[in-house]
């Protein structure tokens, strides 16, 4: 067991019982790094980045819980030491990146596809309200949950169902190598063929296309590795300093494709052909998931996304985040689900959309 920082929960329900008294807005902050994705938040600044700690983590047992304002470097060197990762590896997007970002935004990064999103590791967490109750919900096993799991309601939800105070992560044992294949094909072509290897038993952990190059990653035992590189071939093979660099400039955005003024997050079944929209593209998570630079209006990317039969974000830009507009059901449900855990509307108003 590692602990460290202070447990800062009762500050915080006294700020958010003063605020519920004031009715004053509430705009939830860790490190900030993340700032830029969604909408801005109205109201005053509730920081939670003291709230910070690993709490317990059993390496046997595949499971580490931690407060919110703790460093994902920190909890990642943890688990390094005893050859662990957290398997959906989350984006930092800054050095200072905390724990409660990472699940409030639910962001994930290329080995999402193969090994599990945000909400799938989430196994409990403790959560302070909008009546400015702690409650506490799952825990940490994975078959500890009963009814309607709440616990992976607050992967995404961007602060605004409250302050997620602890949080309890499965965890998986690293690969015993990694390698990176790459290949020179179409878009259209890497496609197909990432669909393809993902039917298989290949050991895939990641899949991108930058619009010229197939790059996959392999992991898992040597043996596996090897006999699936004699099978896959390919143009090339990384070497495994320029491999574990590559996947991490994905990761964090750093590739030259990135740096654009506005970019675009297009959630796509991952056969689906290539939306009707102008730009360049940048291909993850084996084809479900599709970077944007294009100058089209927003109504037109998400015309384009929802006849696709996915969904789209402005992931960033001058203007600001802005999701896709729910549908007239989902939009009933997501307002009962904020009503229900924020009956006095304090948490990151405006975040997601425009009010609520």
């Amino acid at each position: 067991m590692t602990e460290s920082g202070c447990d800062l929960s009762v500050m915080l329900r006294e700020r958010v019982l003063a605020a519920i008294a004031d009715k004053t807005a509430l705009n939830i902050i860790g490190s900030n790094s993340k700032a830029f994705y969604g909408r801005p938040a109205q109201g005053e600044v509730l920081l939670v980045k003291g709230h910070s700690g690993i709490i317990n983590y059993e390496p046997t047992e595949l499971v580490i819980t931690a407060r919110c304002g703790t460093r994902l470097s920190d909890i990642e060197a943890v688990l390094d030491e005893r050859g662990q990762m957290l398997a959906f590896e989350p984006p930092y997007f800054g050095p200072n990146a905390t724990l409660g970002g990472a699940v409030a935004t639910g962001l994930s990064g290329s080995r999402r596809p193969y090994a599990g999103a945000v909400r799938d590791v989430v196994l409990g967490v403790k959560l302070l309200n909008g009546h400015g109750e702690i409650l506490k919900f799952g825990g940490e096993v994975m078959k500890n949950v009963a009814g309607f799991d709440v616990s992976r309601l607050m992967a995404g939800a961007l602060g605004t169902l409250g302050v997620v105070l602890e949080i309890s992560m499965k965890v998986l044992p690293k690969p015993e190598a990694e390698i990176t294949l790459q290949f020179v094909m179409s878009t259209d072509a890497a496609l197909v063929q990432m669909n393809r290897w993902a039917g298989r038993n290949w050991p895939l952990s990641a899949a991108c296309h930058d619009g010229e190059i197939l790059r996959i990653r392999l992991s898992g035992a040597e043996a596996a590795i090897a006999f699936a590189r004699q099978k896959l071939g390919g143009d090339a093979t990384m070497p495994d300093d320029e491999s574990i660099a590559f996947w991490m400039e994905v990761r964090e955005q750093r590739l030259a494709f990135f740096q654009a003024e506005t970019l675009w997050r297009l959630s796509l079944a991952s056969a689906t052909t290539q939306p009707n929209l102008s730009g360049s593209w940048f291909i993850d998570w084996g084809g479900a998931l599709r970077w944007l630079k294009t100058d089209q209006p927003a109504e037109s990317v998400f015309q384009a996304a929802l006849a696709s039969g996915g969904h789209a974000c402005r992931f960033r830009s001058p203007l600001g985040g802005q999701f896709q507009p729910l549908s007239s059901g989902l939009e009933q449900l997501h307002r009962k689900i904020k009503s229900a855990f924020d009956p006095h509307g304090i948490f990151n108003v405006g975040r997601l959309y425009e009010g609520w």
